[in-house]
């Protein structure tokens, strides 16, 4: 209780968990576990599951926390096409981040620019 009363990036704040008490209604859920709310005026905000990280929102969500959609993505279908990776949110800063082979690679001659030959 008290890290939620002080920090924001573990889960919401104190101030958000009164406001999304007293003036929030529950629109849905993804499949992240992350829940959407919206108030009388309007508002759109969600509750992050776990670590507050804005790569987490799907897209359809996306769409809707940015007014794009009105309809609630978690009543409406949205056909998916088969091509289409689930979603996972941006990895960059992490151990699983994406490295090229020249980079992963421990070879002390590496040099992180090559130079320009005419």
């Amino acid at each position: 209780m008290i890290k939620q009363i002080f920090t924001w990036w573990n889960y919401q704040t104190f101030g958000t968990f009164l406001y999304t008490l007293f003036f929030g209604k529950f629109v849905g859920k993804d499949n992240s576990g992350n829940k959407y709310y919206q108030n009388n005026k309007g508002k759109r905000w969600v509750i992050y599951n776990g670590e507050i990280n804005a790569s987490k929102i799907e897209s359809d969500w996306y769409q809707w926390m940015h007014y794009q959609i009105d309809a609630n993505p978690s009543k409406v279908k949205v056909s998916k096409h088969s091509w289409q990776k689930p979603h996972s949110d941006n990895k960059t800063g992490t151990e699983k981040a994406y490295r090229p082979n020249k980079i992963t690679n421990k070879n002390k001659d590496f040099k992180k620019y090559e130079s320009w030959k005419p």
